[in-house]
């Protein structure tokens, strides 16, 4: 794989501790400011919103620039969100911070999707978006509980300041090892808008909200959840979340290689498998060697299915990707705020810190139903000649590469 794939890991590093690591530190953030664990919620879901809005409005007006300049650009925004979260003096600027910083969050993923699937041969794209996504693994092997631990010895503040530092790496990182050639990103906006008249992008990123939804109603509370229900103490918090963190690496690695061999049915078996172990986290919360091992089974589903949905995206919006694929990462983010919002709503409701785990069990079972219908469109488009993606399994490998201009081609309405 090429070197450059290094600095995209990096970037998703320092990204994905700052994203992770507010789950570590929020009964810190909310006994500091003097609000509730639902309210300090917040900060997960407008991280969550602020990617949303940033993935596709900073991509559209990146549309101009290399993509190496804008990936700069979106390390220097990343850097600036985290060190206002780090001298924030009321809850309103912290959360501001952490906006601001989320701004980044989808398009550096987006814009990095493209610019790693472009880095390698077809038969090998999942792979390569797998080992970008594997900077955001190893963060919650390695940032998250760092900044954890940090947070509870030196301050919550000290950790979004680390952070700061992190992305300032990133920076450098993308600066000297990403080319400055390449495909150009797309100069007629309206190319990158044509991708979503196609049907299978807006099923993908349905999926991606519900499915990465289901994660995220499961990690937000994870802090409260286990110290307060699973009797673990604070310290113990730091190596939960260096599980999941595993979890979540080895999920992402075998899903993308998976995925370019058997997309579809991959994605069936996570989603099936992370909603009922999500209904069972309910009961092993209880208990600390089940709910260790269901944390960790939690983190290999959820990002198993990072690189498939993905590679769906970008396959299916294959003449004028950029736009579409940040859109999806912003799909990933919007399931985070949905889940942190349903969670905060259930534990105010008084059902507890485990009501969160059967949300998400919900979620991640509606994005099951979704798979299996896009699944059932693509069949019916490929049978009837309307598209000649073949984007499940080895099917999708060995078929021949459509002109660009039908590669965009949406799907008939009466699907």
């Amino acid at each position: 794989m090429p070197l450059a794939l290094l600095a995209l890991a990096v970037g998703a590093f320092g990204i994905g501790t700052t994203e992770f690591v507010i789950m570590g530190v929020l009964p810190q953030v909310a006994d500091d400011f003097g609000v509730t664990v639902p309210t300090a919620g917040w900060l997960v879901t407008g991280y969550a919103l602020g990617v949303v809005l940033g993935a596709p409005l900073l991509t559209v007006l990146g549309t101009k620039v290399s993509r190496k300049k804008m990936l700069m650009f979106l390390m220097g925004l990343f850097v600036a969100g985290n060190l206002l979260s780090a001298v924030a003096p009321v809850f309103g600027l912290m959360l501001a911070g952490r906006i601001v910083a989320s701004l980044a969050h989808g398009a550096f993923f987006g814009i990095g999707s493209v610019v790693a699937a472009d880095l390698v041969a077809p038969h090998r794209r999942a792979s390569a978006i797998s080992l970008m996504f594997m900077g955001l693994t190893v963060a919650n092997v390695v940032g998250v509980p760092g900044g954890t631990y940090l947070g509870q010895v030196a301050g919550w503040r000290t950790t979004f300041a680390a952070v700061a530092a992190l992305g300032v790496v990133g920076l450098l990182g993308v600066a000297r090892l990403i080319p400055e050639g390449g495909r150009p990103p797309a100069a007629d906006v309206r190319a990158e808008f044509a991708a979503f008249r196609n049907l299978q992008v807006w099923l993908a990123m349905a999926m991606t909200v519900l499915g990465f939804g289901g994660v995220f109603a499961a990690i937000t509370y994870i802090t409260p959840l286990a110290t307060e229900v699973t009797g673990f103490a604070e310290s113990s918090v730091t190596w939960l979340l260096v599980l999941f963190g595993l979890g979540m690496f080895f999920g992402n690695l075998v899903g993308g290689k998976l995925a370019d061999r058997a997309l579809m049915p991959l994605l069936f078996t996570a989603l099936a498998s992370l909603s009922a172990t999500l209904f069972v986290f309910t009961v092993t919360a209880h208990h600390k060697a089940l709910a260790v091992v269901t944390l960790t089974l939690i983190g290999a589903l959820g990002f198993a299915t990072v690189p498939p949905l993905q590679k769906w995206v970008l396959d299916q919006a294959s003449a004028a990707p950029t736009l579409a694929s940040a859109a999806n990462i912003g799909a990933f983010n919007l399931g985070n705020a949905l889940a942190a919002w349903l969670g905060g709503l259930v534990i105010s409701g008084g059902l507890g810190y485990t009501a969160p785990n059967w949300v998400g069990a919900i979620l991640a079972g509606s994005a099951l139903l979704l798979s299996l219908l896009a699944a059932h469109l693509d069949r019916r488009a490929r049978r009837t000649g309307v598209t000649g993606r073949m984007v499940a399994g080895s099917e999708r490998s060995a078929a021949p590469r459509p002109a660009p201009e039908a590669e965009a081609a949406p799907l008939p309405a009466s699907l």
